[in-house]
């Protein structure tokens, strides 16, 4: 027992000892605090000193989108009064439409070829259109197509060593998620703003005839038209389109179009000159018990229609006003605007199965749709 109490105290003094000697010649070492899991890690900056980047931050995501977003100046010939070349017109009421007239939007680049995204609305009408890099060069833009139907366009430039952004998964998104919206609102310059998805597939707003927004919170204003919206790994997650908005700018709640649908335009575009969708020359109304009643069917579920185009498509399938169609190729659907989606979907001149119900009964139909017409103007 001596000896253990012996070999204790020695040992005590020994660290004693050297917390005296540490504490004299490097105090520092003493003061020096675990840094806690998560809270800071420290990474070499490319000049070589030193910086921190914050757990959380969104800046490695921002910093990997930015310079694939453009922002797009247009601008569009005013049109002068019929009597504008009279004197005396000008002398009482002034030169009318002198001024061209100057929009202003984002973009961004899909392709290393040149490719840009962005709305149509931005780009309609336009009769020059200038886009701006991040990194300051200026060039022309030319339009390859624009949709209508989902208020995108897709914009050509030629230029060198262009940044392209990396296309994401927009349909692995989910309510909660972080997302940025990158753009130019107000023209004030290159802004993030930060935000989550607030919810998926909102559609009848009344904005595009095909609408499977995204809606976010993150701050979305005039000018951001036509920008990126991107998850945290910097990833294109969809195009910021519109905002609801009873002052102008941002309350909370902005639009996107998915990713998914703006590959889609682009590929049609790039390779056809024009998107190609189907079409089967129906009128179709959400189901309700009036109408249920009315035509006499037994459905808890589906688009009911309520007048079929003669010598369309749907006709030639016979398809007949009163049938509910539950599903289109496979997919189900619950209203009108999943059955204007799924049928859209179709290639024009190849069947696609149809599932219906007539009164109590189940039909299966084969529907050869058609190429749906251009519209006639923009959807907004």
């Amino acid at each position: 027992m001596k000896r253990l109490w012996l070999l204790f105290s020695q040992s005590v003094t020994v660290l004693l000892a050297a917390y005296f000697v540490v504490g004299v010649m490097k105090p520092e070492w003493l003061n020096k605090r675990p840094t806690l899991s998560g809270a800071v890690s420290v990474i070499e900056a490319p000049s070589g000193g030193s910086g921190t980047v914050a757990a959380g931050s969104f800046s490695p995501a921002a910093k990997r989108a930015s310079p694939a977003v453009v922002s797009i100046n247009t601008s569009k010939a005013a049109e002068r009064h019929p009597r504008s070349g009279d004197p005396w017109f000008r002398f009482f009421f002034g030169d009318q439409g002198n001024q061209p007239q100057e929009g202003l939007g984002s973009g961004v680049i899909v392709s290393p070829s040149g490719y840009i995204l962005t709305n149509n609305h931005v780009v309609e009408g336009a009769d020059e259109i200038e886009v701006i890099l991040n990194d300051s060069r200026r060039t022309k833009a030319k339009v390859i197509g624009t949709d209508p139907d989902t208020d995108l366009a897709i914009l050509k430039i030629e230029l060198d060593k262009l940044p392209v952004i990396v296309l994401g998964n927009s349909d692995a998104l989910a309510v909660g998620d972080h997302v940025l919206a990158i753009g130019n609102p107000f023209g004030v310059g290159q802004t993030v703003t930060g935000g989550i998805v607030s919810a998926l597939g909102r559609n009848q707003l009344g904005i595009n005839t095909f609408e499977n927004f995204i809606q976010t919170d993150a701050a979305i204003n005039p000018g951001n038209s036509g920008g990126a919206l991107v998850d945290v790994n910097g990833h294109l997650m969809g195009i910021n389109t519109a905002i609801y908005s009873r002052s102008g700018g941002s309350m909370g709640i902005g639009f996107a179009v998915p990713v998914s649908t703006a590959k889609m335009v682009l590929d049609s575009i790039v390779r056809d000159g024009q998107v190609s969708r189907g079409w089967i020359g129906v009128e179709p109304n959400d189901l309700s018990p009036e109408l249920a009643e009315t035509f006499g069917v037994k459905a808890a579920s589906g688009v009911i229609i309520t007048g079929v185009l003669q010598n369309g498509p749907a006709a030639q399938a016979g398809i007949r006003p009163g049938d509910v169609i539950t599903a289109v190729a496979g997919k189900t659907l619950a209203s009108v605007s999943e059955l204007l989606s799924h049928v859209a979907a179709l290639k024009p001149g190849v069947p696609a199965r149809f599932s219906l119900l007539r009164r109590e009964e189940k039909v299966e139909i084969d529907v050869t749709p058609g190429l749906r017409p251009r519209p006639r103007q923009a959807a907004r």
